[in-house]
Order: structure tokens, then sequence, then C-alpha cells
């Protein structure tokens, strides 16, 4: 009986092993940490992200997504210090992704997509998110750049949008006139300086690079803008009360929706902004030097794979459900942000829902983004948000500012 005893506890104990290692134990957990795109609790990414991956656990019952959002403040250091510590997430959804590409952390876009998702992005944003012409950035949200302009201050004052830098400088001395507190807000503070400056380049013709890809801060068409900007914007005292350098664009949009400024550039989030405080406003492209500026600025979010856990399959099948037309245009519509991909933008072009974002969508097909594929970007973004508000201050030198920006900027691109 003994033998017969020890037979049946062994059959029993692999019984009770089967059971553990059936079906459920190859079940694949994946981390995922967001930015939050919200304004309130009521529209965190995080409840976005809760019902995408509930219904994808539905369609895929042998793998479960956790997502963890953050706000923009905190989301990019959180994932650095989870990769340092080597408990990189399986994906990043973030506002970079060439240094981790740089250093071997990453999947490729061509290791985890479907061939038809994967041509279904759109070009430039594609391209965007290369590494030695390998794409690791996946764009996952988009949005363009226009002037933004108070409508009724314009009324009142007989003011058509203006279409070139002179009318842009005439529109201001009117209003400035007629008592507007900030008739152009240039914020040119350490928020976000890098995105007004591109886009004044943009518009005098140039950009943060040439044609070849080599950084050009320092070309004769940049430095001819920031002149513009120093003596006919700012030094005729139509940018406001406070010097660019020191104004953040958080504080220059909420100056907008109490109607203290005439002008201003901005992204489809202002509308949302200005619309709740009751702001009427128009949006043209941004003026440019003869007539309105060829090119606008670009901005793209990414999401990123980190090949750290090895679960190359199931980020493939979840990325997949990520990008389709519907997810895609939910998350558009949810956050007044630009779809990524080519179906969900012609879908959103032919639906009378979006027409509030149509200008931003016509502008994208002839955007620039930063040059987030330079590994060195993050270090030239952070020189450029330092420095070049004292560009148009009262003792600034445009030349010299963007000279020395150029000069860093090539130290920190031979240093790779």
């Amino acid at each position: 009986m003994t033998g017969l005893t020890a037979a049946v506890t062994a059959l029993g104990m692999a019984a009770a092993l089967a059971a553990c290692t059936g079906p459920g134990s190859d079940d694949v957990t994946l981390k995922l940490v967001a930015a939050d795109y919200g304004d309130s609790p009521a529209n965190s990414s995080q409840k976005y992200w809760d019902r995408l991956a509930a219904a994808f656990e539905k369609k895929n019952p042998g793998i479960k997504v956790d997502v963890s959002v953050y706000s923009w403040s905190d989301v990019d250091a959180k994932v650095k210090k989870l990769v340092a510590d080597g408990h990189a997430p399986d994906m990043a959804q973030i506002g970079a992704y060439s240094d981790y590409a740089a250093r071997g952390k990453l999947y490729s876009a061509d290791d985890l997509l479907s061939i038809p998702v994967q041509s279904d992005f759109l070009p430039q944003l594609a391209d965007a998110g290369d590494v030695a012409r390998v794409q690791y950035g996946m764009p996952f949200a988009a949005s363009t750049r226009l002037l933004f302009y108070n409508k009724a201050l314009f009324a009142k004052a007989a003011l058509t949008p203006p279409r070139t830098w002179a009318e842009l400088q005439a529109d201001a001395k009117v209003l400035k006139a007629r008592g507007v507190k900030i008739p152009y807000a240039l914020p040119l503070g350490k928020e976000e300086a890098q995105a007004e400056t591109m886009m004044w380049m943009l518009s005098g013709g140039s950009g943060y690079t040439d044609d070849v890809g080599d950084y050009s801060l320092d070309s004769p068409q940049n430095v001819k803008t920031f002149d513009w900007l120093k003596n006919d914007l700012v030094g005729e005292g139509l940018t406001g009360p406070t010097p660019p350098g020191e104004l953040d664009r958080a504080a220059a949009f909420a100056a907008f929706t109490r109607g203290d400024v005439g002008m201003l550039n901005g992204h489809p989030t202002l509308m949302r902004m200005a619309a709740k405080k009751g702001v009427s406003f128009g949006m043209v492209p941004m003026p440019g030097v003869d007539g309105p500026a060829r090119s606008t600025m670009g901005v793209a979010d990414w999401m990123t794979a980190f090949r750290q856990n090895g679960h190359k399959e199931q980020v493939g099948k979840f990325l997949d459900f990520v990008y389709s037309e519907k997810n895609v245009l939910d998350f558009s519509r949810e956050y007044d942000l630009l779809p990524v991909t080519h179906s969900a933008s012609d879908a959103m072009s032919g639906d009378p829902r979006d027409q509030k974002l149509s200008k931003f969508l016509d502008a994208l097909p002839n955007s620039q983004l930063y040059p987030v594929g330079k590994t060195s970007w993050a270090q030239v973004s952070a020189g450029i948000k330092r420095e070049i508000g004292t560009a148009v201050g009262p003792h600034g030198n445009p030349g010299a500012t963007l000279g020395s920006l150029q000069r860093a900027a090539d130290r920190a691109e031979n240093a790779e």
C-alpha cells in the first residue's frame, strides 16, 4: 500500500503541476508608461488607456496590459530612471527616443509592427522616428502650429490677420495704441522656447538644420529673423511687459484666454482653452517675410518599445491594436490632436465633426519636426531654452547668441 500510496501521491502532484503549467501559465503582462494629455481628472489619459487595454485583453486573453500614466513634466524622467535601474517598461509613450535607440535598448518598428500598420504612418512622421535610417520612434500623436488672433480685438481695430512680418508688426502697433496689453506674445522662456524659436526660424526661410541634416542655427536667415524680432517687434514694445526670455508658453496661453493677447502662435489645445473662457479667435498660417510661411512646425510624441523584457510578439500585437484607425481617431478626438496615420487622417478630413482641426491637418504635410533623430538634440534644445531669450533683450546680439548655440550644437554632435 505504501508503494500505491506513493504512486497515487506522485500522480496527484503531477496533475497539480500540469494544472499550474496549463492554459494561462504563459500569460504575459506588458508594462506601458504613458504621458497624460488630459487637463483634468475627468479626461486623464489613464482612462483612455484603461479602456483600450480592456478592449485589447478581451480579444487577446493571454496578454494583460498594465498602464501607468504620468504628467508630461515627470514621464520622461520616470522612464529614464526605470531604464537606469534595470526595470525598463515594455513600452513607453514619451517625448524622445533617440538616446535609447543609440544604446541598442529599443526594438525597431520593423521588429514589431505588421506591414499594413507600419506603412500607414504619415511619411514625415515616420521619417522623424529614424536613427541611422532605422525607425525606432513610432509617432503616437501630432500637432502643428498656427497663428491665433483675438477676433474681438481685431474687429474693434478694423484689422485683418497678418500674412507677412510687416503686417504683423503693423497690426501689433495698432493693438498697442488701443491699449492691448500684449499685442504679440513671444514666449522665449525656458518652458518651450525651442518651439517659438523654430516657428520663427521656419517663417524666415531656415530652421534648426539644413538640407542635409546638419545644424544651421546661425544661418544668415536665422540671424536676420532674430534681428527683426529684437528690433522690429520687441524693440518697438509690441510684446508686452514681460521680457520674452521670461515668458513661458503656459503663461502666454493663459493671457490669451483672458483676452490680454492680440496674437500668438498656438497648437490645437489652445482652441479648447480659449473656447472655455469665451474668447473668440481665428487661426491663420504663420506670417513670413513676404507672405505666409511655406512651412510650419510640427510636433510628434513617440511610442517606444524596450528590448529588456523580450515580449516582442505580444508588444507587436498590442501596438497593431493601438494603431488601428478607430483607436487613433478616438485618441486624437479626445485630446484635439492630429492623427499620425493616413487612414485616420483621411477619416478626420472627411468628417464634419473634425472641422475645427482642419487647418492644423492642412498644415501637417508641409510641417517640419524637431531633429529628434539626433541624440544631441536634447542637449541642443536645452541650450536654446536657456539662451535664446537673451538674443532679443535690450542688450542682446542675435548673431552672437545664435553663433554660440551653433558652436555648442557642433560640439554635442561631434561628441556622439
